[in-house]
């Protein structure tokens, strides 16, 4: 989808199919509706007080109106206006995307950049007004039959006006969500399609199509007896009941510098390593049969990774990223880990596997081992890890651990500028005599109390040697049945939001 900006003059002049207009409750006018609605001899206060309320997300159409040039005018309810924020502004422009998705338009004009969003910069609300716009054309159509299949959005084009002043920091916002925007429909692609396509090795070779599709990104998938080599017993005893082989994936993104171009002072990359579970029976510690469909989702940490790559090299962000994805299948046969084995993982500690479903903790405890050659600034892990985190926080924070604060703080303020949030959770000492074994240095589960926090603590163990968070996304990686049942994309957005903040940082240094 392509975004561009215009200056705002003469609103009532600007040529389209269709401009947006905001309005708020109790017919309170935004500064464009007010051009608008004088142009049109008031055509919209009459609306406002006989049938349109105006609230959050809703619109409203007005063909031909005298004095305005567009073919249409949708009005866009924000809320009161004293509780407009970058949630409704967001919104709204979901509610925008699907107006025209619907109506098969293919280009449209917004003027909500225009209203003041309280406690959000310009920049920001027009990279979330894109975020939110691009994201939602999204539409799976992969494996239906072509008789079936659901038609693509056409909707291709949206046009932001701004102030002329204000036209340089709204096309970069802009321009980070719309890359934000692609990283998402990346992720959710990947997160939709079935388990007997979405392979291990499929992923392997998306990863390798990112590469090849951008300069700034390489990419290295390792097999089976590269894993043996580096000693990953952890992670391949998660894949010995599998047929499909498992891949091990490094991406990396090193930003295009000219010449003239100084590296700036780094302490190190940032790695992001994302659980590739490709479909997750349990193993021989088998799931109950309902909703184990949902199980071809267990691979959304690794997805969000590879988006977050996706949106990296068209953001074109000044900082090196690292990604590692340990993908499997976690299957039942002759040949599978059974509940009491040990084994030893890359790092030297051995594990006494209690329950082969807690099988995320395995595969990426030696991608963890696998990130301190790279001596890292800050290692983040993303995995559909717990559902006793779905217990503790629902479907709408991700869960946080993190040995140090400052990261924490960085990423949990990311998530909420990026409207994907997560709440900290504890990660105290205490917890780690849960996973006290009688038979190996650690049990790789630590009973029913405290699950997520345990299975943190578990991945604690593999990252002394960096600062280190994880990201639990088991209840907010993919929406749970029903008509809106699939992959949701999180946390590409805060993650990128990170990146972007990081990197700002490290300019103003």
């Amino acid at each position: 989808m392509e975004f561009n900006t215009q200056t705002s003059r003469s609103i009532q002049q600007i040529k389209t199919a269709v401009l947006f207009i905001g309005v708020y409750t109790e017919g309170v006018l935004g500064e464009t509706a007010k051009l608008i609605n004088h142009a049109s001899d008031g055509a919209i206060d009459a609306v406002l007080k006989r049938e349109f309320k105006a609230a959050a997300g809703t619109l409203f159409d007005l063909r031909t109106l005298p004095g305005v040039r567009a073919e249409r005018v949708v009005l866009v309810g924000l809320g009161a206006r004293e509780k407009f924020n970058s949630n409704v502004m967001s919104k709204a422009h979901v509610a925008i995307a699907g107006y025209c998705s619907d109506g098969s338009l293919t280009e449209a004009v917004s003027t909500l950049l225009e209203e003041p969003c309280p406690a959000t910069t310009l920049r920001q609300s027009a990279q979330l007004a894109a975020t939110a716009a691009g994201n939602a054309v999204y539409k799976y159509t992969a494996t239906f039959s072509k008789a079936k299949r659901p038609t693509s959005s056409s909707f291709k084009k949206l046009v932001f006006t701004v102030d002329k002043p204000d036209q340089k920091q709204v096309d970069q916002g802009v321009a980070h969500g719309a890359a934000i925007a692609k990283g998402l429909r990346l992720t959710r692609e990947l997160g939709n399609l079935p388990a007997n396509v979405c392979t291990p090795a499929y992923l392997g070779d998306q990863a390798k199509q990112l590469a090849k599709d951008h300069k700034s990104i390489t990419a290295e998938v390792l097999e089976r007896k590269q894993l043996e080599a580096l000693k990953m017993n952890a992670f391949l005893s998660v894949a010995a009941g599998s047929e499909q082989p498992p891949r091990f994936i490094v991406l990396k993104y090193s930003p295009a510098r000219g010449d003239s171009k100084k590296k700036p002072k780094s302490d190190g990359p940032v790695v992001l390593v994302g659980k590739g579970v490709t479909f997750d029976t349990g193993g021989i510690s088998l799931k109950p049969g309902l909703g184990m469909d949902e199980m071809k989702f267990d691979m959304c940490g690794a997805a969000s990774v590879l988006g977050v790559f996706k949106a990296l090299a068209h953001m074109e962000l000044d900082t090196e990223v690292i990604g590692l994805i340990p993908a499997t299948e976690n299957m039942p046969n002759g040949r599978a880990t059974k509940p009491g084995d040990v084994v030893t993982s890359m790092s030297g500690q051995t594990i006494e596997i209690l329950n082969t479903d807690a099988e995320g903790r395995l595969i990426l405890c030696d991608a963890l081992t696998y990130a301190e050659r790279f001596e890292p600034a800050v290692v983040v892990d993303i995995a559909t890890l717990t559902g006793a985190c779905i217990v503790a926080l629902g479907n709408f924070h991700s869960g946080l651990y993190a040995s140090d604060d400052d990261l924490a703080d960085n990423l949990l303020s990311a998530g909420r500028r990026a409207l994907d949030t997560a709440w900290r959770m504890p990660l105290d000492d205490e917890y780690q005599d849960l996973l006290k074994s009688n038979f190996a240095d650690m049990a790789n589960i630590g009973g029913p109390a405290a699950g997520s926090v345990t299975a943190a603590c578990f991945l604690a163990r593999y990252t002394k040697a960096y600062r280190w968070a994880h990201l639990d996304i088991a209840g907010t990686a993919w929406l749970k049945g029903g008509k809106d049942k699939g992959a949701s994309g999180r946390p590409v957005p805060m993650l990128c939001q990170f990146l972007i903040e990081r990197q700002a940082q490290a300019n103003a240094h």
